[in-house]
Order: C-alpha cells, then structure tokens, then sequence
C-alpha cells in the first residue's frame, strides 16, 4: 500500500510505522508492505513488518524521478509487479496484471 502524500524523511522505522497506523489506519505489523514518498520525486521509503521487527529501506534514485501519482491525501494499493517497477524507478502504471483465459472444454 503507498501513500500519496509525501512525508517528512527524517523519520525513522518507529515514526513511519506510526505513520501506517495514523493515516493509513493500517497495521503496520500485518506483513504488509508499506510505501511512502518524500517531497523529491526521486526518494522512496519502504516499511514492514518481518516477523522479528520493522523493516524500513530507503531509496534514493541517481538519475531519474520515482513516478507518482498527484500528490493528495489517500492512499493506492499496488500488485507485487507494480510495487517492483515503482522501486525501479520505472512506470508502475503501466504494469498490468495478466488476463486470465479460460480453458477450453473440448478441442476443437
């Protein structure tokens, strides 16, 4: 899940899980993993929880932009595809999800 608004980048694992919980209204330790923005297109932070503790990475693009959506309050689930091409620095909105054919009953 990603948040659309960009948040305050000093933080650290406790404050951005807190964060999950307070505009979100998620928890932060479902497993589930959490994005959040910074004002520079070019800076992403992910949360989670693994088990054993919170998780958080940083990520800092050298020469291109992450692509977000307008910057409003609310927040956007993402596929695990779209989730990669987003942390790649790559147009996550154009991934789609596989179409699903159904199996023919008989040949012919």
């Amino acid at each position: 899940m990603a948040a659309t608004k960009p948040i305050d980048f000093r933080k650290g694992a406790k404050s951005v899980a807190a964060l999950v919980r307070e505009t979100m209204g998620a928890d932060p330790f479902s497993g589930t993993l959490y994005v959040f923005r910074a004002k520079r297109p070019d800076h992403v932070k992910l949360v989670f929880w693994d088990g054993t503790g919170v998780v958080l990475v940083s990520k800092r693009l050298e020469d291109s932009e992450f692509r977000w959506p307008k910057i409003e309050d609310g927040t956007l689930r993402l596929t695990a595809a779209q989730l990669q091409a987003l942390f790649e620095g790559l147009d996550w909105r154009r991934v789609h999800e596989p179409q699903r054919i159904s199996t023919p009953i008989a040949a012919g």
